[in-house]
Parts: structure tokens; C-alpha cells; sequence
């Protein structure tokens, strides 16, 4: 099996036109039909650019036949089960303390190519919470009324996690995702059965559904979130009112004896 039909077919199952993978890889459109109509083979440099890409590693992408599905199922499950995802690109304070980076919506997208550029991610904004001090960080401001009470704008902070198996059902997590982007949902971890994620959201006006997880990029558990509005009182105005008048001539019989 060659690497050239492992390009093209993974290519197409991801849906990308030839233009836009040769743009992400950073080469001419003609050079990557090249690649794919076996007339010439990309080095090492553009092989590790490519299996980012795909999310599959360089030996697999040489060596194993990814046009057959089964045999792709086969190699994305021994990835998923046990396999370490990826060394997370971080940043530290000055005391070494490492930061907790900020992703706000206005950079969602740039994030989804940046994601593993330390480059990029040390330009993002930065704070750190003494709070959380174990593990890896990262700030997440979500979008849309899907997660309410959790209103649009507001920052959920996550934990990384670096093992799908750590993926628990009913917990919400931050899913980084080349199709959907960033999401924030509960989740129900069907790798073993199914090779998916089921995704839920808490408001019920949302369908369920789920993603593959090879086309997941970064998974982050939540832990805690940030918002600037407040929660809004259960007490209607006019209750409110009847109890203050209440307890006032409560008050005024007690002063009276």
C-alpha cells in the first residue's frame, strides 16, 4: 500500500478539496496531486505536517493501508485505547507556575490551526488560579444557550485530559473538533462500542448527537467557570414585596408588646 493512496483517501473522508489540504500543509496545489497520483513523495517535514492533519501517526500513514476500513478502525482504535494524545504546548510564569491560556470566541477558529503551535499558544491571553495547580489548564469562552444556566460569554475552565479512557459519562467537558470546532457538552463516552462520542447538551431544546473520535483534536474536563451575570433570583418581584410588608408588621407587633 502506498502513502500516496493513504493521502487521497483520507483527504476525501475528511472532506477537504485538494486546494485547501495543500494550504494547510503549506505547498502548491500541484505538488500535492503529485503526491496523490504516486509521481512524487513528501519528506519528513511535510509527513509529520500531514499526520497532524489527520490526526494519525507517520508510520501508520506509511505503512498501514488506510483505504480499507477495517484496517483503518483497527489502527484508530489501538490509538485510541492507551495512546498518550499529544505533548501539550504550555506556557509558565516567572515563578515556573504554568499559566492557564484563554481562548476567547473571537479566536476559536485560529485556535482549531494553532492548537499544537507553542508559538501561537503563548501568544494567547494568560492568568493563573493557585487554585489549580495539578494538571494542565486552559479557558475556553463558549458561545450559543446550549449549556444553560451556563450563559453565552461566559469561561469555563477545563482540565486537560491526555487519555480518552479518562473520558467519564454525564461529565461536561470542552471538545476541540475538526468539524464542529470548539464545543462545550456533557458527554457519554461510546469509544469501545462505537468508536463516538455522544454529545448532550442541558438544554433540552438541543438534539443529541455524536462525533467520531478520531475527529476530536483536544479534550478538556471541566472544572470551574467565570461568568458576569449572575444568577437571577427563583423569588418573583411581587413574593419579594409581600414578605418585606409581612415581616415589617411582624416587627412592629413585637415593638408594640
Amino acid at each position: 500500500m502506498s502513502i500516496n493512496a493513504n493521502i487521497k483517501h483520507l483527504r476525501k473522508q475528511k472532506g477537504l478539496t485538494q486546494e485547501q489540504l495543500a494550504e494547510k500543509i503549506g505547498i502548491k496545489r500541484s505538488l500535492l496531486g503529485a503526491y496523490e497520483e504516486g509521481r512524487a513523495e513528501p519528506g519528513l517535514d511535510y509527513l509529520i505536517k500531514i499526520s497532524k492533519i489527520f490526526d494519525v501517526s507517520v508510520d501508520n500513514l506509511i505503512s498501514e493501508d488506510l483505504t480499507d476500513p477495517e484496517r483503518q478502525k483497527a489502527v484508530m482504535q489501538k490509538d485510541i485505547e492507551g495512546k498518550k494524545l499529544r505533548v501539550l504546548a504550555i506556557t509558565v510564569d516567572k515563578d515556573d507556575n504554568e499559566n492557564i491560556q484563554l481562548v476567547p470566541q473571537k479566536a476559536a477558529a485560529g485556535y482549531l490551526n494553532g492548537y499544537a503551535d507553542p508559538e501561537y499558544v503563548s501568544e494567547l491571553p494568560q492568568f493563573y488560579l493557585p487554585i489549580f495547580s495539578n494538571g494542565s489548564y486552559r479557558a475556553f469562552e463558549i458561545s450559543g444557550d446550549s449549556m444553560l444556566p451556563i450563559n453565552p460569554g461566559s469561561i469555563v475552565i477545563g482540565q486537560y485530559i491526555d487519555n480518552w479512557k479518562n473520558i467519564k459519562d454525564d461529565k461536561t467537558y470542552i471538545l476541540v473538533t475538526q468539524r464542529e470546532g470548539i464545543v462545550y457538552k456533557r458527554v457519554f463516552n461510546n469509544i469501545k462500542a462505537k468508536g463516538v462520542l455522544t454529545l448532550v447538551s442541558d438544554n433540552p431544546a438541543y438534539s443529541v448527537y455524536e462525533i467520531p473520535m478520531e475527529d476530536v483534536l483536544e479534550v478538556w474536563e471541566a472544572k470551574a467557570f467565570i461568568s458576569t451575570q449572575f444568577p437571577q433570583s427563583q423569588m418573583s418581584i411581587e413574593k419579594l414585596t409581600t414578605m418585606v410588608l409581612d415581616l415589617k408588621e411582624e416587627l412592629g407587633k413585637v415593638k408594640k408588646k
